[in-house]
């Protein structure tokens, strides 16, 4: 996966579509990454982890419960949870959390565990276009700045992995 190290934007199969990533520890990466969708900043990505010990750098620790995630994670929910005070506002948005979701999905949760971190993630398509839902709808929307696609199937949800508040319990997108 060295096109992620060096600054490049990848697309993978999720639960539900493919998504779009890159290093979270890269700015420049991050905003290619928020260019090519046309989505705005302020909005704030996903991390998507192979463990919960890998997302522990840009979560705070003192205020993170993993028992309020219940039995469903890891798997196809994200939380919103308070975020590191080092975390970049390209990540956060202009919220004080940061969304993460420890996937379970075989391809997601492999090219985290090859890579021994995190990645940004966030749907691959152009803001208010539908989901890619295979590696040729990624093409046909990216082309040739996506850098790498790993091919493989969808986790089988038919909708976006629901967003929960972990503080507050709050469903943010059900």
């Amino acid at each position: 996966m060295e096109k992620l190290r060096v600054g490049g934007i990848i697309a993978y199969p999720t639960e539900y579509c493919y998504g779009l990533g890159c290093d979270p520890h890269n700015n420049v990466a991050i905003r290619s990454l928020l260019k090519i969708k046309h989505r705005h900043w302020q909005k704030g990505l996903i991390l998507i982890a192979a463990s919960v010990e890998q997302l522990y750098p840009y979560i705070d620790i003192n205020k993170f419960n993993i028992d309020k995630t219940g039995p469903g994670w890891p798997g196809p929910i994200t939380w919103v949870v308070p975020a590191a005070e080092n975390v970049s506002h390209y990540l956060r948005g202009t919220h004080s959390g940061i969304a993460v979701r420890v996937s379970d999905h075989p391809l997601t949760n492999l090219l985290c565990r090859t890579i021994r971190g995190p990645i940004v993630s966030t749907s691959a398509n152009p803001e208010g276009q539908a989901p890619a839902l295979s590696a040729n709808g990624v093409r046909r929307y990216f082309g040739d700045e996506v850098e790498y696609i790993v091919e493989g199937s969808l986790g089988g949800l038919k909708k976006p992995t629901p967003i929960y508040d972990l503080l507050s319990g709050q469903i943010l997108r059900p």
